[in-house]
């Protein structure tokens, strides 16, 4: 019988480690993470119901102000249609943006009896490596594994022989909006829908074969 300052791991955490899922898409100004301005981040933390399904939780999404001397590449700027210095965007400074992310993580993972967050996203050494080098700038401790992920590309590859995020979502069955693509939070709540639909189809799988 665990004491009262004790957290009793929930299953999440005995089904990935004491890893706790974590959805993370970023926009950016580019594709060199040290040099390049992170321009949005979002989050989704997954959860699991009693039956051992996975359920994606809400958004947390900031715009994040260009770092000091950041680079900005136009054609960055043009396909993910970015005014970093728009009045309305409401900017975050990159620090501030990281610790509104990490929050909400960090209470997730006290809530669960996980360790460490791992990050869910598609081709994630993207994001992984803009998440790595904002919290190396503003000097703060990642709740994140620091090089460990999972893929929605390799799991969509396996599941319904597609790679590319919106092919895979569609040939999933789930809703999919080409105009909305391309924004951290939207891209982010469809790879934790996709993730999740993934994982529960194996789930069912591994049930019915026990």
């Amino acid at each position: 019988m665990a004491m009262n300052n004790e957290i009793t791991p929930n299953r999440i955490a005995k089904r990935f480690r004491g890893f706790l899922p974590v959805v993370i898409d970023v926009e950016t100004a580019g594709f060199n993470a040290n040099k390049d301005a992170l321009l949005e981040i979002a989050s989704v933390i997954i959860t699991m119901d009693d039956e051992g399904k996975l359920h994606q939780g809400e958004a947390c999404a900031c715009h994040v102000e260009p770092f000091k001397g950041a680079n900005l590449d136009d054609k960055s700027l043009a396909f993910n249609g970015i005014d970093p210095y728009h009045p309305f965007r409401m900017a975050l400074p990159e620090a501030d943006a990281l610790e509104k992310i990490f929050e909400s993580v960090e209470h997730a993972l006290q809530d669960t009896g996980c360790s460490r967050a791992i990050l869910v996203g598609h081709n994630p050494f993207f994001d992984l490596g803009f998440l790595n080098a904002a919290v190396k700038r503003c000097k703060l401790k990642s709740p994140f594994h620091a090089f460990s992920s999972f893929d929605t590309a390799t799991l969509g590859a396996l599941a319904y022989g597609q790679t590319v995020l919106a092919r895979i979502v569609q040939t999933a069955g789930l809703d999919w909006d080409d105009e909305a693509a391309h924004s951290a939070v939207y891209d982010t709540e469809r790879t934790a829908a996709l993730f999740c639909n993934i994982m529960n189809r194996w789930h069912t799988l591994d049930t019915q074969v026990k």
